[in-house]
């Protein structure tokens, strides 16, 4: 069983095929059971978020694992397989590890470095374990990949080179509404559609930039009211859907992040409400799929930015080299130690199994000893049996510490193999071995 990921991203897709390919959050627990469902897939995990959807899953086979699983995500996606192989990217074992490693530490997101892809994954996680698609091998992988992420954060100053995408929006807003008596955003009128963590994230950098209001509008208003009651200090109040058009009229900047599979804002809505308004009105919409129809940025008066005008923006930043730099080695490290804990983890049940079989010669040895002479003095049994134990001990202890060295660096499986062919070990012993940890460990969790 392998590591495979298979997915699609702003770097391999443009936003309209993205959008298609989006797995709205209803949705996860039906396509993993799909996955699940696969002959040849005994893991899952879906990541889908802005600008990314993928899949981590434990396979059997490489090629039976990629066509089942490109399979579901053509049924999802409505897209002709051909089509959507175009813009899928594939990575195998120790290349999806590492895969996931540089995703969980915001290497290989729009922004570069941002922090929101872990609260991301840890999201999609517990949406796998719910559905009974995560077995031992994606939980290790996962949680090493957080640890990793967070790591990364922490040591190498990275955020400094990177920023949210809200925050990019914000600075585009910013940039597009200046004026010379508000070079900002402070004093203008915001509208936050949604409630979940991006739109939290976006009440929260509109508070500090000193924002005369925020309005909250959500499909369910009491969401919205929970949110606006942690803009503290910042006048703030929420209305449902209904509410927003009238909204539209006096706002200066939108910013809609809903999880609605159809556009929240049209341009017939936003050419009602600017009827009577010659004020300039700055529209971001960082859903996917898109919240706002396109045409709402011909509008006069109007700039839309969507996912794609930000990605255009963001190619032209500069970012730190040495923290990135600094990152990939950590992440480098990482992979290897990650990697070098699997393959011995792979060679233990047989090395186990090789000393149970020895364990059990010894034992059989004693009982025939026994039997011949019924009378010997216990503690002359109790040491011919620690010294018999001891001799195979020394005996083994070579063989099976040799074979754990070698699967760290890569070369352990023929060795292994050997082990079970010069011992006669039957591999159901190895099997069951390793079927008795992976029940201790999913006990465990």
């Amino acid at each position: 069983m392998s590591l495979l990921v298979v997915g699609l991203s702003h770097r391999s897709a443009p936003i309209a095929v993205l959008e298609r390919a989006t797995v709205p959050c209803a949705e996860v627990g039906k396509v993993l059971c799909e996955l699940l469902d696969c002959e040849h897939v005994a893991e899952a995990l879906v990541l889908s978020t802005c600008n990314r959807v993928e899949v981590y899953a434990v396979v059997s086979t490489f090629h039976g694992g990629l066509a089942d699983i490109t399979d579901v995500l053509a049924r999802q996606s409505a897209i002709a397989l051909d089509q959507l192989s175009e813009h899928l990217y594939v990575h195998y074992a120790a290349a999806g590890v590492e895969h996931l490693f540089l995703v969980a530490a915001g290497l290989d997101s729009m922004v570069l470095g941002e922090p929101q892809i872990l609260g991301q994954l840890r999201a999609s996680y517990a949406a796998a374990e719910q559905a009974g698609t995560v077995g031992r091998t994606l939980h290790e992988a996962l949680q090493q990949a957080l640890r990793v992420g967070k790591r990364v954060h922490t040591d190498t100053g990275i955020d400094a080179a990177g920023a949210s995408v809200v925050t990019e929006a914000l600075a585009a807003a910013a940039a597009a509404l200046a004026s010379t008596d508000r070079p900002d955003l402070a004093g203008r009128r915001a509208l936050v559609i949604g409630a979940g963590s991006m739109a939290n994230l976006a009440a929260a950098q509109l508070r500090r930039s000193g924002v005369a209001e925020i309005v909250l509008a959500n499909r369910t208003q009491l969401s919205a009211q929970r949110l606006a009651t942690l803009c503290e200090g910042t006048p703030a109040r929420a209305v449902g859907m209904d509410g927003v058009t009238a909204v539209l009229s006096t706002a200066d900047l939108v910013i809609c992040c809903t999880g609605a599979a159809d556009a929240v804002i049209s341009v017939e809505q936003v050419t009602d409400a600017r009827s009577h308004s010659r004020s300039p009105l700055v529209v971001c919409d960082l859903a996917l799929p898109r919240d706002v129809e396109p045409g709402v940025g011909d509008l006069p008066g109007v700039t839309l930015f969507d996912l794609t005008t930000l990605g255009r923006r963001l190619e032209q930043r500069t970012t730190c080299s040495t923290a990135i730099a600094t990152a990939y080695q950590l992440i480098t490290e990482e992979i290897r130690r990650y990697l070098t804990a699997q393959r011995v983890a792979e060679v233990t049940p047989t090395v186990t199994a090789l000393r149970k079989r020895a364990a059990d010669v010894v034992n059989g040895e004693l009982l025939r000893l026994d039997g011949r002479l019924p009378g010997l003095d216990t503690a002359v049994r109790h040491e011919l049996a620690r010294t018999v134990r001891r001799v195979v001990d020394k005996l083994l202890h070579t063989p099976t510490v040799r074979v754990k060295q070698l699967a760290e660096v890569g070369g352990g499986a023929p060795y292994v193999d050997a082990l079970r062919e010069l011992f006669e070990l039957d591999p159901q012993t190895a099997a069951t071995i390793t079927a008795t940890v992976l029940a201790s460990t999913s006990g465990s969790r």
